[in-house]
């Protein structure tokens, strides 16, 4: 039976026991794994008995490895059995007694989850109004849909501010090519300004099969340092200009991206997304300003490796962004000037600031018995289904334990902003000039 007792501020010392049965396999797996390394007088390599190698080699030659693969079961059965939230890795695991023939006793320090000490969470006031939906919005949307399927078509004139070209070019610095600077039929859109400031504008008034020198000069903080601040020249030779085509917006266009036949049609259903789109926005601006006043007014001592855990998280996923852009957190860390230590010290605040938020919450949920209903879990799948072109079948049957786990904790978690927002009190934010007046008679 497992047993546990307090040592520190959230921290527990766990005593549980490894049956002796489930030991001598784990001990007996780490002798098959690992004999073949062994060599003793009068056997082949590998084939000595296991008692012959640990009278020979130490009693203890399979232990440790035995321990590592016994532990694991053996701590989760005691946390499951004793109902603990753990948040941290078992440390100053201990084996306090493994007499032959009796189970193994262990000890072993973790970390659970802190007692949250909530404020208040009904009927706080919270300064706040929609931000209306743009009058311009939808103009916008069209337009960028417009961009997203214009065509590019050759013609017979000079470069223009717009154009896409073709072009060869060839860089140096100090008379001498340097790595990275040359390349052959590369694509340009003028006025992108994704290359060197100033090396687009003058290819404008260039024309195909032209060639000519350009001078530009490298940004002072240029990624590359040995080029940063340099002037370079760049030999050009224009292969082809190409015209923006910017489709119309008419019915046409509309049946090209869209499953409406009408122009009108089209344009009602994007009014109808980006007043869906800016509903939820408002939301989610009135459950986050409610959520800070919360977690604000309440208390929480976090453990330190709920911290780091989440530090480690933040870090994770910055890296795996870095990485879909091609980039190596190395040459991030060596391009901001930053050690992976100043970079954790710098999330630090962030990840704290996130775990207090989720344990207050997680405590509301847990003390209002707030669960999803029904209702909210179908409008969770259905929104998974939509995104996936499925039904709601569909996606139910692929779904494994874990997911299906991830898709009610988000369903509860979305009724808890629900409850939040029912009973909490918006009032419109203060004017400018109020606040200056409430400063002053402060200071006063």
């Amino acid at each position: 039976m497992a047993t546990f007792k307090e040592i520190g501020k959230n921290k527990v010392q766990i005593d549980f026991e490894i049956e002796r049965e489930k030991f001598n396999e784990s001990m007996n797996k780490s002798y098959l794994k690992n004999r073949g390394r062994y060599q003793v007088p009068g056997f082949r390599k590998g084939k000595a008995p296991r008692t012959v190698l640990e009278k020979y080699y130490g009693e203890g030659l399979f232990l440790e490895d035995a321990f590592d693969d016994a532990f694991p079961e053996a701590y989760q059965n005691a946390v499951k059995e004793l109902d603990l939230f753990v948040v941290s890795r078992p440390e100053n695991v201990d084996i306090v007694s493994m007499e032959e023939g009796e189970n193994l006793k262990i000890t072993a320090e973790v970390y659970i989850k802190p007692e949250v000490e909530l404020g208040s969470y009904k009927d706080i006031e919270v300064e706040y109004e929609d931000i209306p939906l743009a009058e311009d919005a939808i103009t916008r949307e069209i337009d960028a849909a417009r961009e997203s399927n214009a065509r590019f078509e050759s013609v017979e004139r000079a470069v223009e501010n717009g154009d896409r070209v073709i072009l060869d070019y060839s860089g140096s610095v100090d008379g001498k090519k340097f790595e990275g600077g040359t390349a052959e039929a590369q694509t340009l859109d003028i006025g992108s300004n994704t290359f060197i400031p100033g090396f687009e504008e003058q290819l404008v008034g260039m024309k195909k099969d032209e060639q000519k020198d350009i001078e530009v000069t490298f940004p002072e903080e240029y990624h590359e340092k040995s080029l940063a601040g340099k002037p370079a020249v760049f030999a050009i030779k224009i292969n082809d200009v190409k015209e923006k085509i910017v489709p119309e917006a008419d019915d046409d266009f509309a049946q090209d991206v869209s499953e409406f036949d009408t122009f009108e049609e089209y344009r009602k259903d994007v009014e109808e997304k980006l007043i869906k789109q800016n509903a939820e926005q408002n939301k989610m601006r009135l459950e986050s300003a409610i959520i800070e006043k919360i977690v604000a007014d309440s208390n929480v001592d976090i453990p330190a490796p709920m911290v780091e855990t989440q530090i480690d998280n933040e870090i994770q996923e910055m890296s795996y962004n870095l990485a879909y852009q091609g980039i190596t957190m190395d040459d991030y860390l060596k391009y901001v000037g930053q050690t992976m230590d100043g970079l954790r010290n710098s999330v630090r605040n962030a990840a704290e600031h996130r775990v207090k938020t989720q344990l207050v919450l997680d405590a509301i949920k847990d003390k209002e018995q707030i669960k999803a209903s029904e209702e909210e879990l179908n409008d969770l799948f259905k929104e998974f289904a939509d995104a996936q072109k499925k039904t709601i079948e569909e996606i139910k049957k692929d779904l494994d334990a874990d997911s299906m786990e991830y898709i009610e904790n988000r369903a509860a978690f979305d009724a808890l902003g629900n409850y939040l927002i029912k009973n909490a009190k918006t009032v419109a934010p203060k004017k400018e000039e109020e606040k200056k007046k409430e400063e002053a008679s402060e200071e006063a």
